[in-house]
């Protein structure tokens, strides 16, 4: 049950803008503090406590090499998270199927006969007609 509590926390934490972004960035390769924050409007500092989240999320790792850190994707985190993105995913389209199958059931009741002017009864128009 840990387990669960712990991916909801890191698809919370992952959906925030700067730290997907984040996310995107160390796609490619570990990359320092100092690097990503090249990235951001916001302040070195804030994205360190950005990555501090990641890292407590389980979605990237952190080495200390001198006075940088370097952070780079974790696969175990990030697989997780991939899993529960398909879980929900796929519910989702569960409900979406269901919710339509029913809308259409609905809809494909007895079909509705309309009265258009050619459904409407002759009317006498007298002698002349």
């Amino acid at each position: 049950m840990a387990n669960v509590f712990f991916v909801l926390d890191a698809l919370e934490i992952a959906a925030e803008p700067n730290r997907r972004r984040l996310l995107h960035l160390l796609a490619s390769h570990e990359q320092a503090v100092g690097e990503l924050a090249a990235h951001f409007t916001v302040s070195r500092s804030a994205v360190s406590q950005h990555l501090l989240l990641l890292e407590q999320a389980g979605l990237v790792s952190a080495r200390k090499e001198g006075r940088n850190r370097y952070y780079r994707l974790d696969p175990a985190g990030m697989g997780r998270l991939r899993e529960l993105v398909e879980q929900f995913w796929t519910y989702e389209l569960d409900l979406l199927a269901s919710d339509a199958a029913a809308l259409a059931a609905r809809r494909s009741g007895p079909p509705q006969h309309h009265k258009t002017n050619s459904d409407a009864p002759p009317q006498d128009k007298g002698p002349l007609s």
